[in-house]
Order: structure tokens, then sequence, then C-alpha cells
């Protein structure tokens, strides 16, 4: 009686055992492209552009400017003293007080916390004669603000750089004080005298490239000292707030353009690193021509940009009546930035060009 009771009690484990075990689910597979894509975990977000989220900003950018201009504006501070202060400070103040003033007449909000403004006075100041008049240059001020800038709409809707366009009206209105120089306060008592450029094209006089790289020579405040814009320049390729391809091909095209006119004719035309040391060419590559509203936005276009401003450069330096031409450069390669742009741009994903 008890074994049948043992068997009897095993036959109902092994029932239980297999009713268990059917009773689970069989395991599933699984599918490989569960490791491709997971949408719990993977979000799509459609937005335009920029997609860069690094925390630029115009702001941003601009006071970086400024910080890469700092050398320079303390060599022309050294070099050419008060005056220099003066002209620095009024520029400044006169930028300020335009952009204020025109943003109250549109109805805006004061734009001057964007740096831009500060950025214009600073630049045109570096680029007039120590002795320049601070009347005119507050009216130099005033137009590179409101005609070279708000006129087409303020900030990143200008054609020209706006302190570019301050100097050329500058130029046009006072050229005997535009192109009256000193040498530096340190080693002369405000002597006058011609630049470099201007010593070499009418007199065919060379200026040792030595004075040329500490700034210790005559020509506008910031544009005498090659190794402090040197300084803030590369500080700007660093940061990438600047398009390296821009000064690299405008002072690589006056080197190669200019170095051929010289190995034809010494005696005309001076060595290429005096072309680069000498003059606005500088401070123009590395602070102007890079502006990124009035500079080709494409790979291709700055390269066309950059040579084409270099080839200017020599041409207006070499045959014009002045003995500078980077001004000149810069603005007519910034009229044909948008024409730059339209046809070296990549082609759209899909596109077929006829």
């Amino acid at each position: 009686m008890v074994k049948m009771t043992a068997e009897n009690s095993n036959t109902e484990e092994k029932k239980i055992v297999e009713n268990t075990a059917e009773s689970k689910p069989p395991k599933k597979k699984k599918d490989p492209r569960d490791r491709l894509y997971k949408p719990e975990h993977q979000l799509f977000v459609l937005n335009s552009s920029p997609h860069d989220f690094k925390g630029a900003s115009v702001p941003k950018i601009m006071w970086h400017v400024i910080i890469a201009l700092v050398p320079t504006t303390a060599m022309a501070l050294y070099y050419f003293r008060l005056p220099a202060l003066l002209l620095i400070l009024s520029c400044m103040v006169a930028c300020l007080v335009t952009e204020v003033a025109i943003n109250l007449l549109k109805g805006q909000k004061p734009t001057v916390r964007d740096g831009s403004a500060v950025i214009t006075g600073l630049l045109l100041a570096l680029t007039l004669p120590p002795t320049f008049s601070i009347t005119s240059a507050v009216l130099g001020s005033i137009f590179a603000i409101a005609v070279g800038k708000q006129v087409f709409g303020g900030l990143g809707y200008n054609i020209f750089n706006p302190a570019l366009i301050g100097r050329a009206f500058l130029q046009a209105s006072f050229p005997v004080a535009m192109t009256t120089w000193q040498l530096p306060f340190v080693g002369f008592d405000g002597i006058s005298a011609a630049t470099p450029l201007g010593q070499f094209k009418f007199e065919k006089i060379s200026t040792p490239l030595m004075p040329l790289l500490t700034g210790n020579s005559g020509g506008s405040l910031g544009e005498t000292c090659a190794i402090a814009i040197l300084i803030g320049g590369l500080f700007l390729l660093i940061k990438r707030y600047a398009d390296w391809r821009i000064p690299l091909s405008f002072i690589g095209s006056v080197f190669v353009v200019g170095g051929l006119f010289w190995l034809i004719n010494p005696a005309s035309y001076p060595n290429p690193v005096f072309l680069i040391l000498s003059g606005g060419l500088m401070l123009g590559a590395f602070f102007m021509a890079t502006d990124m509203v009035t500079s080709p936005i494409t790979p291709a276009g700055s390269w066309i940009f950059g040579i084409g401003a270099g080839i200017l450069v020599v041409i207006i330096r070499f045959f014009g009546g002045l003995p500078e031409g980077v001004m000149y450069s810069i603005l007519l390669m910034n009229a044909v930035t948008p024409l730059i742009n339209r046809y070296t741009r990549p082609k759209f994903l899909g596109e077929v060009r006829k």
C-alpha cells in the first residue's frame, strides 16, 4: 500500500514539472536591428541651422577680437603716447554714441553690448595717423556706424567693413591729414616723416626689417608693430574666430606676386618681406579681411577672397598714386563677396547642377 502511494506521488510531481515547463513561453530570438536603432533612446531634433551648440555668441566673439587687439593697441600707446590714447578713446566713444542714437531713432534696443561698435571704433583709430584731428576722427566714426553699418540694417547686414568705410570717408575728405605721418616718440621728438612704403615708392629708400617688426617706424597707430599684430592674429586663429585661409592667402599672394616683380627688377620694387611687414597689410589681413559678415562663408571663397585682395594690394602699391592699398583691396573684395559665395557654395544633397 505504501509503495503504491509513493508511486502516485512521484507521478503527480512529474506532471506538475511538465505543466510548469509547458507554461513558460519560448525564448524569442534577439533582433539584430535592436542594436542599431532604439527609438526610446535616440531622438531626432529637427530645426534650422546653426547646429553648433558650443556656447559661441556674437558678443563673445566680438570681445575676443578686442582682446586680440590688445597687443597692437598697447604698442600704439607705447610709441605714440597721448595722441594715440585720445584718438582711440574718441573713436570708440563716438561709435558707441552713434550706435545708441540710431537704435533709439529706429525704436530698437541698444546693441552696444555685442561689442561690434567698440571694435569699429578701435580698428578705425588704429588705421589713423597719430597726428590726426580728434574732430575729424569723430566724424569718421559717426560715418562708419551710420553709413557703413546701420544704413544696411545693422550688424550682420552690412556689405562693407564699417571701419574701412569710415577710413575711406576720411581719406576722401581729409587727404592731406591722412597722409601726414609722425615717427614714434621713442627715440624721437615727434618728428614728421614718411611711412616706409612712402619712402620706397617716392624716394626708393628702403627701411630695415627690424623697425617694421618692433614698430619703431612711421605709420598709422596700429600698423607699425608686426609682432604685436601677429600675436593677436594667431590668438584669433587658435580660437577659430577667424578663417585661417584668408590671412594665409592674402599674405601669401602678396609675397608671391610682389616677389616676382622684385626678382625681375630689385631696384624698382621692394622685397616681398618688406611688402608684408610694412603698411597696414598685417592688420588688414588678420582683423579686417576676416570679418565674418563681409568675407566669404565657403572654404573656396575664402581662398579667392584672400588671393584677390593680395593681388589688388600689389597692383595699387606698385602702379597706383598712393603707396598703400590695403583698404581699397579689402573693400573691393567685400563688394564681390556675395558673388563669390554664390559660385563657390557646395552642392545640396541630391542636387544635380546643369
